[in-house]
């Protein structure tokens, strides 16, 4: 049996809206690195980027369960000594609650030269407003 490969310029990449409202955090990121690998198309190939767009609205209602919310941090190492930064989540859903999600996602991607154009797929925005509704994105609970 051969491997199916797809054709380049025959794979099409939809739009999808996700509202994080009230969702949990890695479980709408699973859902959101799915969409952008494109492993819900029965064309899937592991090396091939045929993933979609996908929107994300009210990023700051987004949750954690248990203890999470007040033990989570981030760890981020500039490389030169004494340079750890640490935040915690709280902290950095009052900076900027996009990062959050991009952060969670991120992580759940290949680790190939897959992974920068997968990223660039994913829309976030604070708030219900979204810059993308000429493109008609289908709406996911």
């Amino acid at each position: 049996m051969k491997t199916f490969l797809p054709k380049v310029n025959k794979i099409e990449h939809k739009w999808y809206l996700i509202d994080a409202k009230d969702k949990i955090l890695g479980r709408l990121s699973t859902k959101i690195a799915d969409l952008l690998r494109g492993k819900q198309k029965r064309i899937f190939t592991p090396f091939f980027d045929i993933g979609d767009y996908v929107v994300v609205i009210n990023a700051e209602e987004v949750k954690l369960t248990g203890h999470k919310p007040d033990n989570k941090i981030y760890k981020r190492y500039s490389g030169y000594p004494s340079g750890q930064n640490i935040t915690s989540f709280k902290k950095m859903m009052e900076k900027d609650p996009r990062k959050v999600i991009h952060h969670a996602v991120n992580g759940m991607l290949p680790k190939n030269k897959l992974r920068k154009k997968m990223i660039k797929r994913l829309k976030i925005y604070i708030g219900k407003e979204h810059l993308h509704q000429a493109q008609n994105p289908e709406l996911i609970s």
